[in-house]
C-alpha cells in the first residue's frame, strides 16, 4: 500500500494540474494533454517515480481523459452546429489507423525518446501558436485521397506520441484550408475522440515497468479520475473567461510558456 505521504501530495497536485488544464482549454481552445503530459512528468518525477516507462504513463494517462472531455465537448460543439459530419467521418479512418500505429510505436520507444519527441512537436506547436497567421493558407478545401490518409495519419501518429488530442494540430491543419476557426474547433474535438479511444485502449492493458501506485497498465487511475473531475468544471470558467477578455494576448502568452515547457522537456531527454 503506497504511503499516504506520497499519495496525498499526488492528489493536491492533480486537483491544480486539471484545473489549470480545464480553464485553458476553455480560454484557448487548446486541448487538455499538451498541458498534461509535461505537468504529470513533472509531478510523477518530483514524487520519485522516475522508471524507464514513464512517458508511456503521462501519455496513456493524458489520452484517458482525453477520450471522456472529447466526447463531451463534440456534444456541445455539435449542439452549436460547429462539428463538420463530413470531414470526421471521411478522415476519422485516417486518423484513427494513425492513431493505433502511433501507439505501437510509442510502446517501443524509450522514455527519453518520448521526451524528445514532445519537445521538438511542442515547440513547433508554440510557435506556430505564436507567430502564424489567420491568413496562412495551404489551399482552398481539404485534401482528398493520398493526401487525406497522408495527413489523416500522421495528425494521429502525431497526436498519440505526444498524448494530446485533435486540437493541437488538426485546428491549424483545418483553418489553412479555409475552414472557419469555430468550425475547425468543434470538428477536432470528433479528432480527439477517434484518436483517444484505440490508443487508449491500448495503454490500458501495455504491461510497465515502475509505475506510480494504482496504475492500469500505463494509465495511472487516480490521475485520470481528478482530472477528468477538475477540467469538466473548470473547463466552463475558461470559456466564461474568454468571452469576457480578449484572448489573443493570453494566447500569445500561452504558447511562450509552451515554448518553455518544451525546451524544458528537451533539456532533460538531453540529460542536462
Amino acid at each position: 500500500m503506497p504511503d499516504l505521504s506520497l499519495l496525498l501530495p499526488m492528489l493536491a497536485l492533480l486537483i491544480v494540474i486539471g484545473g489549470i488544464a480545464g480553464v485553458i482549454a476553455g480560454l484557448l481552445g487548446v486541448g487538455g494533454g499538451i498541458v498534461l503530459v509535461p505537468a504529470f512528468f513533472f509531478m510523477f518525477s518530483h514524487l520519485g517515480y522516475g522508471g524507464p516507462q514513464l512517458m508511456q504513463v503521462c501519455l496513456g494517462t493524458s489520452l484517458a481523459t482525453i477520450m471522456v472531455t472529447a466526447l463531451k465537448s463534440v456534444r456541445a460543439h455539435d449542439a452549436k452546429g460547429a462539428v463538420e459530419w463530413a470531414v470526421l467521418k471521411g478522415w476519422g479512418p485516417a486518423i484513427a489507423i494513425g492513431a493505433v500505429a502511433g501507439f505501437f510505436m510509442a510502446a517501443q520507444l524509450r522514455s527519453v525518446t518520448l521526451q524528445a519527441l514532445f519537445g521538438i512537436l511542442a515547440l513547433l506547436a508554440g510557435a506556430y501558436m505564436a507567430f502564424g497567421r489567420a491568413d496562412w493558407r495551404l489551399g482552398q478545401a481539404l485534401p482528398q485521397g493520398p493526401g487525406k490518409w497522408a495527413m489523416g495519419g500522421g495528425l494521429g501518429f502525431l497526436s498519440v506520441l505526444m498524448g494530446i488530442g485533435g486540437g493541437t494540430f488538426g485546428v491549424p491543419m483545418m483553418t489553412l484550408y479555409g475552414m472557419p476557426i469555430h468550425r475547425a474547433v468543434g470538428t477536432a474535438s470528433g479528432f480527439g475522440l477517434v484518436i483517444a479511444l484505440p490508443s487508449a485502449l491500448g495503454f490500458a492493458v501495455m504491461p510497465v515497468d515502475g509505475a506510480p501506485p494504482y496504475t492500469l497498465g500505463a494509465i495511472n487511475l487516480p490521475a485520470f479520475a481528478v482530472i477528468v473531475a477538475m477540467t469538466l468544471l473548470t473547463t466552463k470558467l475558461g470559456v466564461r473567461l474568454a468571452h469576457a477578455m480578449n484572448p489573443k494576448p493570453l494566447k500569445r502568452a500561452f504558447a511562450l510558456f509552451l515554448i518553455v515547457v518544451a525546451l524544458n522537456m528537451l533539456r532533460k531527454a538531453a540529460g542536462w
